[in-house]
């Protein structure tokens, strides 16, 4: 009885409501919800407690932000769905469609942060990957890791300058890469045209939201993207998407760290991530993480993450 009444103690009141919907559509920095809302940053935070000790919310602290998603599901669902059978027949709420258009405006800054850093350093990008550890090492790590088995349809999603295609490109069947940003697009064109790779087709697109059919790639690559999304779990649900029975995920990134500076210098968003944070992201996308490796050296510590999706003699087995 007292879990049920904090739960709905922390539910009566507007804002908490607020801050709920708002999570339901996107992970938030406190920052970004006191925007979002137009209350102070401090007053947020009270509201973020409250919710947090309810267990009704998240919170993970990543140098001095605090990114917040929503509680465990098997707590918040039926409070999701009761919320959403008791408001079909109300009018239109103009907090919440005032939240949305500010939403949009988050997303909006976001983007176009990301196209700026990337728009001024596409000519450089190679080069700030080197900063941190041998990239000679994670590509041999890479085409081990995914080579032993064929590589199939390819799809590199940030593919920047298109250098998992060049490593991997020969090896697969097709290859297609995908950026969010023309610059990164033209610049990728003319080094595939270069390494004799010119058939490997580009996409602009974005991470979220793929302009990919389901089940269309045997290998998927996120190498060295997750750390500038605001959502990397709905990233690798949409990466996961793509992939066939028996396709192959495999993530590159770095393990978590405590270097805040790379935020305003390079634009990160996460500060890396641990195997827990990733198993629990691969198994929610329905991804089983096979392998886990972790490559010393430079500044940062580089790790691979591989999952798999089973296949359809697996699912019939499992079934049995």
């Amino acid at each position: 009885m007292r879990r049920m009444l904090d739960t709905f103690r922390a539910l009566a009141d507007p804002t908490r409501l607020r801050i709920i919907a708002l999570l339901r559509a996107m992970e938030l920095s406190v920052g970004e919800l006191a925007q979002v809302l137009g209350q102070s940053q401090p007053r947020v935070s009270r509201h973020v407690k409250i919710l947090a000790d309810a267990g009704l919310a998240d919170r993970r602290k990543e140098g001095s932000w605090v990114f917040l998603t929503l509680g465990d599901e098997r707590r918040v669902g039926p409070l999701l769905a009761a919320v959403d059978a008791w408001t079909t027949d109300e009018p239109g709420d103009h907090w919440a469609v005032a939240d949305i258009a500010r939403l949009a405006a988050v997303r909006a800054d976001r983007a176009a942060a990301a196209e700026d850093y990337f728009a001024a350093h596409a000519d450089e990008w190679d080069a700030i990957r080197s900063l941190h550890v041998a990239e000679s090492a994670v590509e041999d790590a890479i085409r081990v890791a995914l080579t032993r088995s064929p590589v199939g349809r390819l799809v590199d999603i940030g593919t920047g300058t298109g250098r998992m295609i060049e490593l991997l490109g020969r090896d697969a069947a097709s290859a297609l890469g995908v950026d969010r940003s023309p610059e990164m697009l033209r610049l990728a064109r003319a080094k595939l045209a270069e390494a004799g790779l010119d058939r490997a087709e580009l996409r602009q697109g974005d991470m979220y939201a793929l302009p990919l059919a389901n089940g269309s790639a045997d290998t998927v690559v996120l190498h060295q993207v997750l750390h500038y999304a605001h959502q990397p779990a709905g990233a690798i649900a949409e990466a996961a998407r793509l992939l066939d029975q028996g396709g192959r995920l495999l993530v590159v990134d770095f393990d978590r760290h405590d270097k805040e500076e790379l935020r305003s210098r390079d634009a990160h968003v996460r500060l890396g991530f641990d195997d827990e944070q990733m198993a629990g992201w691969f198994a929610a996308a329905g991804i089983e993480l096979a392998a886990v490796e972790r490559l010393d050296g430079g500044e940062l510590t580089v790790k691979l993450w591989l999952g798999r999706r089973a296949s359809a003699e697996e699912h019939e087995d499992m079934a049995a």
